[in-house]
């Protein structure tokens, strides 16, 4: 390479970092304004994330000390819930001190409440759907009874079994000794059938009549009559 191609070469260097330089001075504060939104928006949900916490620790300790305390009911209604997943839950446990009180008008009427807060996952709003059902017993509309244990006996829905459970009840009561035993036997060969489900539906069958199926883990046994 000869001098004058050297020459050349350094000169293009020396304009090409004299033109970075310009443009670092001109628009510095580009660069800023990006790492400023790395580390604010990093902070801000951090800062978001503790604030979560604390309303919920906050509303935690709100209920615990209700639920200590000499005069629960009053205490409950005086909290404040923040969002529909805590107003739900403070209505369910104000139904559940209604039922404690032999109120059970007053507990349907909260597990409803409950139950229409919108936005709630499907195993809170069933939950409360179920304990509305449980509370309000004969006293429920029979059609809208009808229509909540038929929509929470659906498979897969979490409190299958226990919705047929009084669907079983249901149909007992109305005279369906064979709708009865169909429904109980069902609820043997549920997949989340618990040990005093299973005793509770065995007990229904043996007494109306009917003969128990074999449930894996259990002995079959058949049915006396009186």
């Amino acid at each position: 390479m000869s001098e004058s191609d050297s020459f050349i070469d350094e000169v293009t260097d020396a304009v090409r970092q004299d033109k970075l330089f310009a443009a670092f001075r001109k628009w510095w504060w580009v660069g800023a304004l990006i790492i400023l939104a790395i580390v604010g928006g990093t902070a801000w949900n951090a800062w978001q994330k503790e604030q979560a916490a604390a309303e919920a620790r906050g509303f935690g300790d709100q209920v615990m000390a209700a639920m200590n305390g000499d005069d629960t009911d009053a205490a409950l209604a005086k909290i404040t819930p923040d969002g529909a997943g805590r107003a739900a839950v403070l209505k369910i446990l104000q139904g559940d001190q209604a039922v404690s009180a032999k109120k059970p008008q007053e507990a349907m009427k909260f597990y409803q409440e409950a139950a229409a807060e919108p936005g709630l996952p499907a195993s809170i709003t069933q939950l409360a759907q179920l304990k509305a059902v449980l509370a309000g017993g004969a006293s429920m509309d029979p059609t809208t009874r009808t229509q909540i244990l038929a929509s929470l006996a659906q498979p897969g829905a979490p409190y299958r079994p226990l919705a047929m459970e009084q669907q079983a009840i249901d149909k007992l009561a109305s005279g369906d000794k064979a709708g009865a035993i169909a429904t109980a036997t069902q609820i043997l060969q549920d997949a989340g059938l618990t040990p005093g489900l299973q005793q509770r539906a065995t007990e229904l069958i043996v007494a109306l009549g009917g003969t128990v199926p074999h449930v894996p883990g259990a002995v079959s046994q058949p049915a006396t009559q009186e």
